[in-house]
């Protein structure tokens, strides 16, 4: 008897783009003999199968076709070639609550929602205290459910998904719902339906959490499985896709089948130099921020930066731990004596939360003279937590005796921190524990 709880058998998914409405209005009624639509592929020839008991995971850039596969799986969506078989009854946490009535109250939704989902009325009754307890919405079950906050309304309709024990869990970037305690309970939920061996299918951003429960990922980009393999593999793969450095699967799976860390590091230098031979800027290797912040006199200019891995490789993405550099190119348009070189990193609510300089650091600087170039590393290693930051640049100083802002670049690109060691807070001290 066979294990496999999904199997994806070269799944394809194409889309007709029309340029106004009257095309497809005169394509659906057979007037126009020409073809007026352009094919777009969210999937194109996918293939991967997910044995029962085992989780795992799918990763791709936006665009790439997770939620499409995933509600191709659940049914939500017909492919366009290919097949899906599934084995097991399936939970899926997509889009919350898209089954509610809003003139229902919250109790009377459970057993609507439930319904829909493939569940008896006895199978909900029998649940039903346990999806209370856990959503913890009081006294609001018996309200309408267009009374709810937003956040009353995903806990329970999370609530409803995942305590009516499916054999089959797909979790689509729905474990950060609800406040930082509820977030708590759902991962410790996720936890149990590990342990007790069910079939878990999980698309996330967040990368930390992808290399902590998945046996396996799946990586996809542009609608094409790229390769699958070993979590931590697949997201250092997914670290090159980011900036550009992979398409080919045939050039990701060469990668993924050679374990030899010198030749990958040799690897990224050639791919770095190549980039910059092409581009002529590091930065636009970068996921770059196009509503980036800039201002300042330009007396002195940052003309180029870049964030590098312990590798030497260009990337948005650095594993916690890990040593890692910001580097910046400023070019001089006037004589300055004192320049201060700057970075700082803040979350995504503008706190910020590291950064140093060159005076914090008594890094001297010399007087720079008009039509000079200064390349500046900062060179430190990663004790941020898991998690999204923005980075800012700046190249500040004294002229004439004044305090001057040459070139400011604030949340020029962001910066993700992965790691599968959580910690609490900003950042990991690094405690060594011992218990006797």
């Amino acid at each position: 008897m066979s294990d496999i709880a999904i199997s994806v058998n070269n799944v394809s998914k194409m889309y007709k783009l029309y340029d106004n409405p009257m095309d497809r209005l005169k394509e659906s009624l057979g007037l126009s003999k020409k073809k007026k639509y352009k094919e777009h592929y969210a999937l194109n020839d996918v293939s991967f199968q997910v044995r029962q008991g085992e989780t795992v995971g799918i990763i791709g850039t936006n665009g790439s076709g997770k939620s499409t596969i995933l509600k191709i799986i659940t049914g939500v969506l017909n492919p366009s070639q290919g097949s899906v078989n599934v084995k097991g009854r399936i939970s899926a946490l997509l889009e919350l609550g898209a089954g509610f009535n809003g003139e229902y109250s919250g109790i009377e939704n459970v057993y609507l929602n439930g319904t829909m989902i493939g569940f008896s009325r006895e199978e909900i009754d029998a649940k039903l205290q346990d999806i209370l307890d856990f959503a913890d919405i009081g006294e609001f079950v018996n309200q309408p459910v267009k009374t709810y906050s937003s956040g009353m309304f995903v806990r329970l309709a999370f609530a409803i998904s995942i305590n009516i024990d499916p054999e089959i869990l797909i979790v689509d970037e729905a474990l950060s719902v609800g406040d930082v305690f509820f977030q708590a309970k759902c991962y410790r939920k996720f936890e149990e339906f590990k342990e007790m061996g069910k079939t878990i299918l999980f698309v996330s951003h967040d990368l930390s959490s992808i290399g902590k429960y998945c046996d396996r990922v799946v990586l996809l980009n542009k609608g094409k499985k790229l390769a699958e393999g070993d979590s931590k593999e697949m997201v250092n793969l997914y670290r090159r896709v980011l900036v550009n450095q992979y398409d080919d699967p045939d050039e990701v799976q060469e990668a993924v089948d050679n374990d030899q860390k010198e030749v990958r590091a040799e690897e990224n230098h050639k791919t770095l130099v190549k980039s910059e031979e092409k581009t002529g800027k590091m930065k636009e290797t970068l996921n770059l921020n196009p509503e980036v912040l800039e201002y300042g006199s330009k007396l002195a200019e940052i003309d180029d930066f870049a964030i590098k891995d312990n590798t030497g490789m260009i990337t948005n993405v650095i594993e916690k731990g890990q040593e890692f550099s910001v580097e910046m190119k400023v070019d001089f348009h006037e004589d300055i004596s004192e320049p201060i070189f700057a970075f700082t990193l803040k979350d995504l609510k503008g706190t910020e939360i590291a950064g140093t300089n060159t005076m914090y650091e008594n890094t001297p600087v010399k007087e720079q003279k008009k039509g000079e170039t200064r390349r500046i590393t900062f060179t430190q290693k990663m004790s941020l937590e898991a998690g999204e930051y923005m980075l800012c640049l700046g190249c500040t100083g004294y002229r004439e005796g004044d305090f001057t802002v040459f070139h400011r670049l604030y949340d020029v690109c962001n910066l993700t921190v992965i790691t599968d060691k959580k910690a609490v807070g900003y950042f990991d001290m690094f405690s060594e524990v011992t218990v006797k």
